[in-house]
């Protein structure tokens, strides 16, 4: 097996919008505003220990923090996948807890990309076009996996790649 190639930058980390960021890091100082100027006014007892203090204050201001972060998240990349913003948007934004946006990490499509041949967008999971039948990614003649262009073998059911008369664009890239 091949080295795995260094990660630099992750796209999907420039995925998050700017405005989520400044939303994410207000909410954060509005959170601890909250619970250490306002809170504790407020209250007919006693402040609980220091340590227990500091550790539900921070945490709640980053779970906070994280579920702005997480909608700006989807903001950006339901349009990627050819999903409603609109519709994700008040999923994410009604549903308490966070419970919106783990249904869209759930039930979120693949990545919409264009065919080379003739422009029709398609899913970035298929192996053919459905428009013009063109090859979008090499995939195994026995069990139909994809597989990558260097293979010799399919990592699934141990076919020979060779044998499967892979096109010439294809064989060009794996050679």
């Amino acid at each position: 097996m091949r080295e795995p190639l260094s990660i630099t930058v992750n796209e999907d980390e420039r995925m998050i919008p700017m405005w989520s960021i400044v939303v994410a890091v207000a909410a954060f100082v509005v959170v601890e505003y909250y619970f250490w100027v306002v809170a504790p006014l407020q209250r007919h007892h006693g402040p609980p220990p220091i340590g227990f203090r500091i550790y539900f204050n921070i945490s709640w201001g980053l779970l906070v923090s994280l579920y702005f972060l997480m909608v700006g998240y989807i903001s950006k990349d339901a349009p990627r996948r050819a999903m409603s913003l609109r519709l994700w948007m008040l999923v994410c934004l009604v549903m308490p807890g966070g419970i919106g946006a783990v249904l869209y990490f759930l039930l979120r499509q693949p990545e919409i990309s264009l065919c080379a041949a003739c422009g029709t967008h398609v899913q970035s999971d298929f192996h053919f076009c459905p428009q013009c039948n063109y090859q979008l990614t090499a995939n195994c003649g026995n069990c139909f996996r994809t597989v990558r262009t260097s293979d010799q073998f399919c990592t699934r059911c141990g076919h020979e790649l060779a044998s499967d008369h892979m096109p010439s664009r294809l064989r060009a890239l794996g050679d």
